[in-house]
């Protein structure tokens, strides 16, 4: 190219750089620049210049070629899905049929082209359609003009070479991807079964990104966040993958066996359609032998049946799903793979999660910059013209106005909108009162099976309540053009669309239509099976949002939207397009799986749409995917939920954050807390009458006994204090043991032993109640006695130790009836620990806190609820095309469907409930209520979390105010200190400049430790300076890397039942000698680490410092395990094919903890534990009794929930007339069915404490994997929905601030940190 050409090619591209200046957040069009100018901006500059400038959307027609690809893109994409519904190979509905259904060939010629042999067969390029021809045509002409005019995009693409660099570039590609694939389908494959044609326009979606500079606001937000993150985003994912690997193994090493783990799904026809599974076998390889339950493995398929756990890759995926808080399999596991999951539940799922919360953190960071960047660049406040000053408005009424009161409207006017007299104001609660009424008819409206007279009476009502509201509303729309806003012309229709006017108008009016076109006004009966009557009824729930006129919670909405218009046009548009990606991947690998269950639910892009909607929420309500299935699901889950997920958060996020700026917290309740914990204790003064007395307090007698329940004052004292702890939790794990079956009168003694010494407790705490602050009423030791028998803490105690005693002094009574019961109530013993560590009495405290913002997001929270809860009851109570399990419960005993679960709105709100958590364990919606569900996910449920986050932060305010004002963190720190440090930092911190000690060996030992350490662990020239390696060195520590990498890797091989049987247990196998090698490394690099220790600062100078360090530990276990298998093999205690010597092959996958050499991690959970210790020990204890108490109500309520019972087939369901034998669902007991019929009922769920704990540490992680409870179950589910779960995740909330705090992460902590060292550094020199 020339001079003159190349001078040229600049100045375009300094133009088109000008013009592609837009912000990066909002889709707006470039400021400062007319029309015109644009039109002007190519004159003269020659066609190419034209032409570049028309692509670009620089000109009039540009943008209006734009708006046509846009909408080309999205008929594209629509005509995908659609397609999918019309392929009758996979959706068999009869208007899905190509002949006979809604789609003939000429339809499919012009929009689909799912046949070859449509009308468009004589091109001969095989199956295609008219829009994709015209499309093909259109991409292909603009990639080619592109491709010419690349020099003016950027002088670099100039010339031949300059072009063949842009073809690779990120739009080139993608132009490419959305043309390509049709040219190669419809001259060289086209006579194969070659999807790509239909599947790539999925991928146009992706030009879109061109459309206002999309790319570079969505997805370069990506590379940021790396960026930013990348110094412990790689620690993160070390965490995270170590955690995968080990509840991998353990899961693997637990369900291998397990026979309710085989699965048979995806089983040849020659197998019959339901294969009992207990019949199968499992032999010491892991392979499964169904034969005798009729699908034996053949030559082409040898094991049609596998356990699902038979190798460590294999348990991988399920422990993938069950890390990212789904499970899949919850009622499968063995009684150890359940402790593995509850381990999995508590701790894994907390761990594994810092990955996704480090990148959910930077997305959060990236998105609050631009926007902050953003704000700088508007014009400042002071600049806008103010025209009023901005006053609230309530209803979009003029605040304070009164109307004159000498005109009739005036003074109604006053009295509807004003309320300015008494009668006003009890008017307004009168209507408030009917508002809630009417709710709550509706509700109990929806019961069947209430006496005729209930319904007539609860018509009337309705009848009464809206004949009051329309008169009202009428009045309101008549006086309101007293209001100045409405005194215009056509106030009244301007009034009449506002939001609370709109509310009133939709309760009323349809119940008039209703009564015009049916004539029925009062019915004996409760017509849910009319739509209309349905519809018209839930329309008065929309009353409760009369409400918002003294919240104003959604009306906040349009501020949220206004706040994050930026953030959210381009998160939304990123959500919706992985959505749509991966539901078109997970059409195409699952539509032909062979397992029915799932096939079906991907049978069209629809339906592969709404599940992989519930994915991308973090659901994984199916698990049975085919390989390619199980690799996109699991990539879904890491890295496309954050992305999805973004929108939702910020609207939640932002919701939030209105409603906390316009309601403060109440900061008295903190100063207040302060001066509680400041009080003097007991000995130097006491509360009385709300002033404080100075002196001891009670005799010399009550002060010995006060002080020596709560550990003071003697060694004896604190030792009784441990004693009581350790009882506590003892009768605990004693009680939950108990209900195991034939475990009942197991360790009697300690319960005895218990009850003992708590009863001791209590009359020393009634003796001491005297010297108690709480307590103490001066010189009336009886008064004081009286006020703690009262209170919250003695009730307690009696209740733990009184049922003991009746069941004593009552043997083989009544009592025994309730043994269970009362043996449950030992759980409360646990609320006994409240007294040390306080953590139930400060809820109080954090509703008074928090109680202004939680009024506003419980008002929304609890409106979304029953408005949802409303739609889903419409769409379901009928729905009797999804079928389900038996649910005698709830009437049905067999061909159940989804009108069962919800037969009226209060079965509807508990499933509601479940679904506004964020999760999703029923999914056999029909279309209606899936569109329901579709706004409950993207606009509800990260409104309704607002509560329980706002109690959850609550709480963390109060306990660090507490133990602030305590002193907590006055201890004196040196200068490097950072949180969680402990004895080891300050010891490391003391060495620094100090030399290594010499050693007693003399000289030449010092050389050889020097030397050896600088191999092992590098040299450092300077405190602060990097690692130098020499090349040995670095070799070594390669080498090292390699021999971790290849042990992990020989485990997970190891497992795999085909390898393991081919490579066998004989002496001298590959395994066998790739292990011993193995141990002969780590040995020899363990004990070199012991003998360069002395040297080596990061083990103190010491080898006996390291042994004891982290890392010493894990290069110890690195190889004892092997010497101890050894010593067991050669002594005969073990064989090669023992169970246990898998278990000790199995221990090799820890030597991945060896990788902490080279990422530093785990080491540092201890320190991470030490951050948080004063959130952890109040929340730690909130969360215990929440999970062990909720346990134990869901064991006592839901123990003989016949949901859960199954029986043998041989079994009738009820009551055989011929020989009149009760059938399973009959009994009230499991227990009372299997002394009828022996061993042939189970109940499979809840069936003791710890199978109940398990189940409930799932459902406190916000996984709800069966959800038919009783009604008492179903009260206990709704507590955890509200506030259970919130409760439960503060102490995972407060180890992953403390993680980033210990590893450096959060700046601002830091900062923090450093300047309180430099005040307290300041006051101790003072």
């Amino acid at each position: 190219m020339g001079d003159v050409e190349a001078a040229m090619a600049a100045t375009a591209h300094a133009t088109s750089s000008h013009f592609d200046e837009r912000t990066p957040l909002l889709l707006q069009q470039e400021e400062g620049v007319t029309t015109g100018q644009r039109n002007d901006v190519t004159t003269n500059q020659g066609w190419r210049h034209s032409l570049f400038a028309f692509l670009e959307a620089k000109t009039l027609a540009g943008r209006w070629y734009e708006r046509f690809i846009v909408i080309l893109i999205l008929l594209n994409v629509a005509a995908f899905v659609l397609a999918s519904l019309f392929v009758s190979e996979y959706n068999d509905v009869g208007w899905a049929q190509r002949h006979t259904g809604l789609c003939s060939d000429w339809c499919d010629a012009w929009w689909f082209g799912n046949y070859p042999d449509n009308p468009l067969q004589m091109l001969n390029i095989g199956a295609t359609s008219i829009l994709e021809i015209v499309t093909i045509f259109v991409f292909t002409t603009e990639y080619i003009c592109r491709l010419a005019l690349a020099d003016l995009e950027d002088a670099k693409y100039a010339g031949f070479m300059g072009r063949l660099r842009w073809i690779p570039t990120f739009f080139s590609v993608i132009d490419l991807v959305s043309t390509v694939p049709f040219y190669v389908d419809a001259f060289f494959l086209r006579n194969s079964d070659f999807v790509a044609t239909s599947f790539v326009r999925m991928f146009r979606l992706f030009r879109m990104m061109r459309v206002e500079g999309r790319y570079d606001s969505a997805l370069t937000m990506i590379d940021d966040v790396f960026a930013a993150q990348k110094g412990i985003l790689g620690t993160a994912l070390f965490v995270g993958f170590t955690t995968w690997m080990t509840v991998s193994s353990l899961y693997y090493v637990a369900e291998r066996k397990n026979l309710d783990m085989i699965y048979c799904g995806a089983a040849p026809d020659y197998c019959p359609e339901d294969i009992d599974t207990s019949l199968c076998s499992i032999d010491s390889w892991g392979v499964t032998d169904c034969s005798k339950a009729g699908c034996p493995g053949t030559e082409d398929n040898p094991q049609p049946c596998y356990n699902l756990y038979n190798s460590i890759p294999m348990a991988s995926y399920y422990a993938l799903l069950n890390l990212f808080g789904e499970f899949p399999l919850i009622d499968q596991h063995s009684s150890s793979g359940q402790w593995v999951g509850t381990l999995t539940a508590v701790v894994a799922v907390a761990v594994f999660a810092l990955p996704a919360g480090i990148i959910g953190n930077g997305l959060e960071d990236v998105i609050a910059a631009r926007k902050e960047a953003q704000e700088e660049e508007r014009p400042s406040p002071e600049s806008a013209v103010v025209s009023s000053p901005t006053v609230p408005e309530v209803g979009a009424l003029t605040t304070g106005f009164l109307a004159s009161e000498t005109t009739f409207r005036g003074r109604w006017y006053n009295f509807l909108h004003a309320h300015s007299s008494g009668q006003a104001k009890a008017f307004d609660r009168f209507i408030n009162i009917l508002v809630v009424l009417t709710a709550f008819s509706f509700m109990v409206d929806t019961l069947s099976d209430l006496p005729p007279y209930i319904h007539i009476v609860l018509d009337t009502f309705e009848l009464i309540s809206v004949s009051i509201f329309t008169v009202e509303y009428v009045f309101r729309v008549y006086v309101i053009t007293e209001d100045p806003k409405y005194k215009k012309l056509g106030g009244r229709w301007q009034y009449m669309q506002t939001f609370l006017a709109a509310v009133d108008f939709l309760s009323v009016v349809p119940y008039w239509i209703e009564v015009c076109l049916t004539g029925k006004v009062i019915t004996p009966f409760s017509d849910s099976s009319s739509t209309l009557s349905n519809v018209v009824k839930a329309l008065r729930l929309l009353r409760i949002l009369r409400f918002e006129r003294y919240t104003h919670a959604f009306t906040s909405f349009d501020d949220v939207v206004v706040r994050n218009a930026d953030v959210l046009a381009v998160t939304a548009f990123s959500a919706l397009l992985v959505w749509v990606l991966f539901a078109a991947i997970l059409y195409l690998t699952e539509r032909d799986n062979p397992d029915p269950e799932m096939n079906v639910n991907y049978r069209t892009v629809p339906h592969s749409m709404w599940i992989t909607l519930l994915n991308l929420s973090g659901e994984a309500p199916l698990a049975q995917y085919t390989a390619v299935g199980k690799v996109v699901t699991g990539f879904l889950g890491l890295f496309a939920t954050g992305i999805f997920g973004i929108p939702i958060g910020v609207m939640g996020a932002g919701f939030e954050e209105v409603v906390e700026e316009e309601n403060e917290d109440n900061i008295e309740e903190l100063e207040t807390r302060a001066v509680t914990n400041d009080e003097p204790n007991a000995t130097n003064g006491h509360a009385a009458n709300g002033q404080l007395q100075m002196g001891p307090i009670g005799s010399s007698i009550e002060q010995g006994f006060y002080k020596f329940v709560n550990g003071n004052g003697s060694v004896a004292a604190r030792y009784f204090e441990l004693c009581i702890y350790g009882l506590i939790f003892a009768t605990i794990a004693v009680g939950v043991y108990q209900t195991m079956d034939g475990r009942t009168n197991d360790f009697r003694e300690v319960e005895w032993v218990a009850v003992l010494v708590f009863t001791v407790e209590y009359l020393f705490r009634l003796i001491g109640a005297g010297a108690d602050p709480m307590f103490s009423s001066g010189n009336n030791p009886l008064g004081s006695r009286l006020k703690f028998i009262a209170s919250f803490y003695s009730i307690v105690d009696i209740l733990a130790i009184v049922p003991f005693y009746i069941v004593l002094a009552l043997p083989n009574s009544f009592v025994n009836e309730y043994d269970e019961f009362l043996r449950m109530v030992r759980i409360l013993r646990l609320v006994k620990l409240d007294k040390y560590v306080p953590s139930l009495t400060l809820i109080d405290d954090v509703i008074r806190l928090k109680f202004k913002t939680l009024k506003v997001a419980f008002f929304a929270a609890i409106s979304l609820w029953v408005l949802f809860a409303a739609a889903l009851f419409l769409c379901e109570h009928s729905d009797g095309s999804n079928e389900l399990d038996n649910l005698p419960d709830y009437g049905c005993d067999s061909d159940c469907t989804m009108k069962d679960r919800f037969q009226n709105f209060f079965d509807s709100m508990v499933y509601t409930g479940i679904h506004l958590t964020g999760d999703y364990p029923i999914i056999e919606y029909n279309w209606p209520a899936r569109f329901v569900n579709f706004f409950m996910v993207i606009a509800a449920v990260g409104v309704v979390s607002i509560p329980s986050g706002l109690i959850a932060s609550g709480f963390v305010q109060i306990i660090q105010s507490k133990n602030k004002n305590r002193g907590h963190g006055a201890a004196q720190q040196d200068a490097g200190w950072r949180a969680g440090d402990d004895w080891y930092e300050v010891h490391y911190r003391q060495l620094e400049g100090v030399d290594p000690p010499l050693s007693k060996w003399g000289p030449k030992i010092d050389e050889w430790q020097v030397a050896v350490n600088e191999l092992l662990n590098g040299k450092q020239v300077t405190p602060d300076g990097p690692v130098e390696w020499t090349t040995l060195a670095s070799i070594s520590r390669v080498f090292i890397l390699l021999v971790i990498i290849s042990n992990v890797l020989a485990v997970l091989l190891e497992s795999v039942p085909v390898i393991d049987k081919a490579v066998g247990n004989a002496r001298g196998n590959f395994f066998d000698v790739f292990e011993a090698f193995s141990v002969m490394v780590f040995a020899l690099e363990y004990m070199l680490r012991l003998f360069c220790a002395p040297k080596n600062r990061e083990a103190l100078y010491s080898s006996w410092a390291y042994a004891t360090t982290f890392f010493g530990i894990v290069d110890f276990l690195s190889t004892a395990p092997w010497f101890v298998q050894q010593a067991l093999l050669a002594s005969g205690y073990l064989s090669p094919d023992d169970d246990v010597a898998r278990i000790f092959r199995i221990f090799r996958i820890f030597r991945i903890l060896q990788l902490e050499d080279f990422v530093v991690a785990f080491s540092k959970l201890d320190n991470v534990f030490r951050a948080s210790k004063d959130v952890l020990k109040a929340t730690g204890l909130l969360a215990l009794i929440i999970w062990i108490g909720c346990g134990a109500l869901f064991y006592i309520f839901e123990e003989n929930n016949p949901n859960w019972r199954e029986c043998d087939a041989s079994v009738p369901l009820h009551t055989n007339i011929s020989n009149s034998a009760p059938g399973c669902y009959d009994f009230k007991t499991t227990a009372a069915c299997n002394d009828v019929y022996p061993g042939l009922c189970s109940q499979k769920a809840f069936v003791d404490m710890p199978n109940s704990l398990y189940y409930t540490a799932i459902f406190l992680g916000g996984e709800w994997g069966i959800v038919d409870f009783t009604w008492p179950g179903r009260i206990v589910c709704l507590f955890l929905c509200v506030v259970g779960i919130a409760l439960y995740a503060i102490p995972i909330g407060s180890l992953f601030d403390s993680f980033g705090a210990v590893l450096g992460m959060g700046g601002d902590d830091d900062d923090e940190e450093d300047e309180n060292n430099d005040n307290q550094g300041a006051e101790t020199k003072n």
